[in-house]
């Protein structure tokens, strides 16, 4: 009996609460909460949906509350699907929540293809009634209709324009002997684990005004910066005259593959006045490969930015590579060499980087290394580059350990001060071959003087 009365009493308090929470309010000043005033979301390609967005309504009255509707106003012929606590409906009517309790709405946007090239607006609202009281909520997307190529496979010589983005599902091949040429300003998307293999040349011509972009397909903010989307570009060994120019090349496995050495006396690939970025695992991937950059700006790969394997020919001029890696921990070099080939045959090369002008900073304190294997010849000609690095043997023009102090490199501004260490000891590449073209200025079109400043900006 002893025991008895305070489960008694505990089982009345509990009854009371419930029979408290039952009690519903139909005040007509009360007021719902919202997670969010409006829900926005970024480019949509037509004919593929978005990611879930989610509104949060909350009751914060102590009652419980009944929203006699909440409804999406295009009903079922709007661009936007919602769902309402694990219900997919367009219009839900009497939904209790109680006192101090909230409900989640999902929303997606599927938008119907237009004849437009350029992006367009798509809206709708939704509301939620509540005791005679109406609250809206907009509903916004930009969709873009898009060409879809769905394993594309390229064996004519073939241009892609600026009017609409392309959507690559699965992988794209250029076939041998075949040109593939990529207007400025065009833009290519790929879908998850997608590839583009190139056997034949790849010819990206953007320009300062008119830039290309090579990315994943989706374009929600959260997935801005996300690396590994999908698989990358891969020039294989029969490829030819490869060029990529003012081009943003981002959030991919391995951004470019590389397999083999050039077939002629031009290299391999051209890397200019490009930004390469958030790749999972590397920014630039080599294989006894020629590689020709200038100009580039490479940051944030989760292991390395440049990776040469198997020896090949490396030559990269006033490029920046940092690797803060705000996002995902690295313990690799930015710049990584290793020596042994992989191919024997007469053609194979030993290991040649030559690296003048550069800035190669990031947060391990050693951003250059190399592995030496072989016994073959092994060239390494590092000139007046600024370069964070505990074993100071690359010679002794270059600069180590002073931070070039980058603007922002959080915000991703690469920029430099007037009293960065790499203002005014840049090499004078005034007789270099490619000074007329790509050298006379930098990433951004400001005219190169020399003594320069070290990295891709004057």
């Amino acid at each position: 009996m002893k025991n008895f009365f305070p489960f008694i009493l505990f089982s009345v308090l509990i009854f009371v609460a419930c029979r408290k929470n039952e009690i519903i309010d139909y005040n007509p000043n009360l007021k719902l909460q919202f997670s969010t005033d409006s829900i926005l979301f970024d480019t949509v390609f037509t004919d593929k949906g978005s990611t879930s967005r989610s509104l949060k309504v909350f009751n914060y009255n102590k009652n419980s509350i009944i929203i006699s509707d909440i409804k999406l106003l295009g009903g079922s012929q709007s661009a936007f699907k919602i769902n309402i606590n694990g219900v997919a409906t367009d219009n839900l009517t009497n939904i209790k929540v109680q006192g101090n309790d909230s409900i989640y709405v999902f929303v997606k946007a599927f938008i119907d293809p237009t004849n437009s090239d350029s992006p367009f607006l798509v809206e709708d609202q939704l509301t939620f009634s509540l005791n005679g009281r109406t609250d809206t909520i907009p509903l916004i997307a930009y969709g873009q209709n898009a060409v879809y190529l769905k394993d594309a496979y390229f064996t004519q010589n073939t241009s892609l324009s600026k009017n609409k983005p392309y959507l690559f599902v699965n992988d794209a091949v250029v076939g041998a002997n075949t040109t593939l040429n990529i207007e400025a300003g065009s833009r290519l998307y790929f879908h998850k684990n997608a590839k583009l293999y190139v056997a034949g040349s790849l010819q990206a011509n953007g320009t300062l005004q008119d830039s290309i972009t090579i990315s994943s397909d989706r374009m929600e903010r959260i997935y801005s910066d996300e690396a590994g989307q999908w698989g990358g570009v891969h020039l294989l060994r029969t490829s030819f005259d490869n060029q990529i120019n003012y081009t943003t090349l981002k959030n991919a496995i391995v951004g470019i593959r590389v397999d083999s050495l050039s077939n002629n006396s031009n290299p391999k690939l051209l890397l200019t006045n490009s930004i390469i970025k958030n790749h999972e695992v590397a920014g630039v991937l080599g294989y006894t490969a020629s590689i020709t950059g200038i100009n580039n700006l490479m940051y944030n790969c989760g292991q390395f930015l440049v990776i040469g394997l198997y020896g090949g020919d490396y030559r990269f001029y006033q490029n920046t590579l940092a690797n803060y890696n705000y996002n995902f921990p690295r313990r690799s070099p930015s710049v990584y060499f290793s020596d042994n080939l992989e191919d024997q045959s007469a053609s194979s090369k030993a290991l040649q980087a030559i690296f003048v002008n550069n800035i190669i900073y990031g947060s391990l304190i050693r951003e250059v290394d190399f592995n030496q294997i072989g016994t073959n010849p092994y060239t390494v000609n590092f000139e007046d580059n600024l370069i964070r690095s505990d074993v100071q043997t690359l010679g002794n023009s270059n600069i180590y350990n002073q931070d070039p102090l980058f603007l922002d490199s959080r915000k991703e501004i690469y920029q430099l001060p007037n009293n960065s260490p790499a203002m005014g000891k840049g090499q004078d590449l005034s007789g270099n071959s490619y000074f007329n073209i790509y050298l006379m200025k930098d990433l951004v079109g400001k005219a190169r003087t020399f003594p320069s400043t070290l990295g891709c900006y004057q």
